[in-house]
């Protein structure tokens, strides 16, 4: 089991542009704190600029998508014994010196999943495009409902998780998209999921894949999914080990 017991996982698609600056940003942040960065299948040198910024690298033979990529990760961290994972995005967009903010309620033991909100009170006046917005609201309107919790943003992948959440996104992550499914299978298995402040900075280099026409499928795929889930009784809890 390592000594320090924190991880950064950063899932990455051709993003030759920006990993190298997010690892090094997080070294910079805490020399102390691991990263593994999840090459998902890049065609460019996503991988070699990783490990040359100290990364550990694990690079997927093709494209699975970012719910494999960070299910991966999870599984790398659980593998490895790690107790406390940091997701962030392999775009540049999270930045580092939030971390605390997201750590602060895991270590006071207020929640098991901390998610950065780019929408709760004092987190700037991140805009993203119209559809976009209005698919988040229509998430986040969603799984508040399903999960009788209120909720701003629930496509964030700026997260921080416990042991907990470790072993069960590690067992279980959902593939399309996974920040909106997972909100709510953290409250069926009776885990505990916490909201913080966070801003989002512009995305430097490349180009977001998601474009309108995927975002208005992906929406009426999930919801689908997540309308489906309320009908499955049978949820398991995860035993604590």
């Amino acid at each position: 089991m390592p000594e320090h017991h924190r991880i950064a996982i950063v899932p990455a698609r051709n993003e030759e542009d920006a990993v190298a600056g997010v690892v090094e940003e997080l070294r910079a942040f805490d020399p102390e704190l691991d990263v593994v960065v999840i090459d998902d299948g890049s065609e460019d040198l996503t991988a070699a600029r990783a490990a040359a910024a100290g990364a550990a690298v694990v690079s997927l033979p093709f494209n699975l998508g970012i719910g494999g990529a960070v299910q991966t990760g999870f599984k790398y961290a659980l593998d490895n014994g790690y107790d406390t994972v940091i997701r962030l995005d392999g775009d540049g967009q999270h930045d580092p010196q939030q971390i605390p903010n997201l750590l602060a309620p895991l270590d006071r033991d207020e929640a098991d999943v901390v998610v950065g909100s780019r929408f709760a009170e004092g987190a700037g006046d991140y805009k993203p495009p119209f559809a976009r917005r209005a698919g988040i609201r229509w998430f986040a309107q969603l799984v508040s409902l399903l999960t009788r919790q209120k909720l701003t943003d629930t496509t964030s992948g700026f997260q921080a998780v416990n042991a907990r959440a470790i072993r069960l996104f590690a067992a279980d992550y959902p593939h399309d998209y996974p920040e909106v499914e997972a909100a709510v299978m953290v409250v069926r298995h009776r885990l505990r999921i916490l909201e913080v402040p966070a801003q989002m900075r512009g995305r430097e280099t490349g180009r977001s894949s998601i474009t309108m026409l995927r975002s208005l499928y992906y929406a009426i795929k999930v919801t689908l999914a997540l309308l489906v889930g309320i009908f499955r009784r049978r949820i398991v809890p995860l035993e604590d080990s």
